[in-house]
């Protein structure tokens, strides 16, 4: 398992804004980090959508299988999945062990 997630390649940070997050108390949990992505994403949307997101805890990423490798390789699928469907905002909580792509959905 990495040690930190992996970051956006150079070419690709155009138009994305990356959030760091080292809450006072770790998270217990993915869902627990979610929560603390998604008040990130409240103050900077009206409305969002989560895109994609990786969870270095368990070495889970989503879309699942979006990284198409095997056995011990950095998981990148979902940092592409989030950059061509339309991200704008990365949440990092505590340097990679939670990942989070958020979109603004325009009604």
């Amino acid at each position: 398992m990495a040690e930190k997630a992996c970051a956006l390649p150079k070419r690709d940070r155009k138009g994305i804004e990356e959030v760091t997050l080292h809450p006072e108390k770790s998270p217990v949990d993915y869902q627990e980090a979610m929560g603390q992505a998604k008040e990130v994403a409240a103050g900077r949307f009206e409305d969002w959508m989560l895109v994609s997101w990786y969870d270095r805890d368990r070495d889970v990423e989503s879309p699942a299988h979006a990284t198409e490798c095997a056995g011990d390789c950095a998981k990148t699928g979902y940092i592409d999945y989030a950059l061509s469907h339309g991200a704008t905002l990365k949440v990092d909580v505590e340097d990679g062990r939670f990942v989070f792509f958020f979109t603004p959905v325009e009604w």
